[in-house]
């Protein structure tokens, strides 16, 4: 590799990893005993580092050389679930291109791949009708709630990461075919309900069924539209009507906030999801969300989150603030669990596929954890 071009990536990948940890150059330069204007002239590509000043400069940044080294693949169809431009978004499609990789690399080695089921559905534009094809095309039945969506779309030919990265403008994003997908990523920071993460998810196969050619990875936000159009497709195939309306129906009688939290356990859903659903199918109207509130006040002495904030005033589900997401009833993270690419992971280290390195890197271990890991699961 000529030093120009190793400049240059390291430059890269240096403004990469210390914007992702929020630092500044002179806060770099601190903790390196350098000076700013040098960290500068690094990301500027204009220094050549000898291994020491390497080995600091990865340790400041609790980094590997690989990490300073490695060329940043160009992403040219990922779409970013965020209201804004998202911290380290960089650091982000990194990580999962390294996922996306290590996962073409073991289906290749194992020869196994899923087609993807839910090609059907792209010949629907209207979200509710392409929900519907979707649920056809994997098999489910008109009023079958979904019991785990991560286990599902993995049938269907896409691949799930649940990436834990603590970014509070960062729902999920979605990666079309061009790039290794169709795979589907989302963040599941513990202060997301899981109710989220499973909600974040059904919008992005919607956006994969829906918007398959309109992505922009170095778009800024998500337009208005297709952000409403996935929200109506999620809606609907987690809680497809029929069976909407048959739930709903069979807890007739019983106070209105349990009827509501009964029905978001049915389907594994939000109860925002739920209160919309009720609005939007024509089973109530707006004053529910007041009615709601004030009978679960009532009998649980407590009050939730109100919903006046402009995201869900206008019916939509897609909320920012994760401050808000108190979740009466919640779910547990083993409600939305991925199985696929571990499970392929272990087959190949079993068969001696791939090396205890690769295991290492594909689940961000140490040598001796990931070790650990393969004569753990081994048969």
């Amino acid at each position: 590799m000529e030093r120009s071009e190793l400049r240059r990536r390291v430059a890269a990948n240096l403004v990469r990893l210390r914007e992702d940890r929020a630092l500044t150059q002179a806060a770099l330069a601190e903790r390196l005993g350098w000076s700013r204007a040098r960290v500068g002239r690094i990301e500027r590509g204009l220094v050549d580092l000898p291994a020491d000043e390497l080995d600091g400069l990865a340790g400041a940044l609790d980094t590997t050389w690989s990490d300073l080294y490695d060329r940043v693949r160009e992403f040219r169809s990922a779409r970013f679930r965020a209201p804004t431009r998202v911290r380290g978004r960089a650091q982000i499609l990194v990580e999962v291109s390294r996922w996306l990789d290590a996962y073409r690399h073991l289906e290749t080695d194992l020869d196994d791949t899923v087609p993807f089921a839910f090609e059907p559905a792209r010949a629907h534009t209207d979200p509710v009708e392409a929900a519907r094809a979707a649920r056809r095309a994997i098999g489910l039945r008109e009023r079958e709630p979904i019991a785990n969506i991560c286990g599902l779309l993995e049938s269907g030919g896409v691949k799930v990461l649940l990436l834990d990265t603590k970014r509070d403008s960062f729902f999920g994003l979605s990666v079309g075919e061009p790039d290794g997908g169709p795979a589907i990523v989302v963040n599941t920071w513990d202060r997301a309900a899981v109710e989220r993460w499973i909600f974040t998810a059904a919008c992005e196969l919607g956006h994969l069924v829906l918007h398959p050619e309109e992505y922009d990875p170095a778009a800024s936000d998500l337009p208005e539209d297709a952000a409403r159009e996935a929200d109506d497709f999620a809606g609907e195939f987690l809680m497809p009507e029929a069976a909407f309306a048959r739930a709903w129906g069979a807890t007739t009688g019983t106070p209105l906030s349990l009827r509501v939290l009964t029905t978001k356990r049915i389907f594994r859903v939000g109860y925002r999801s739920v209160l919309r659903r009720l609005v939007t199918g024509g089973y109530e109207d707006t004053g529910i969300r007041r009615r709601f509130h004030d009978d679960y006040t009532t009998r649980h002495g407590e009050a939730l989150v109100r919903d006046d904030d402009p995201q869900y005033s206008d019916g939509s589900e897609f909320s920012w603030d994760w401050k808000r997401a108190t979740e009466p009833a919640p779910l547990s993270k083993h409600d939305c669990r991925d199985a696929r690419f571990g499970r392929l992971l272990r087959q190949a280290a079993d068969r001696g596929l791939v090396s205890i390195r690769f295991v290492a890197s594909a689940l961000d271990l140490h040598y001796e954890d990931a070790l650990h890991w393969v004569r753990r699961s081994s048969p």
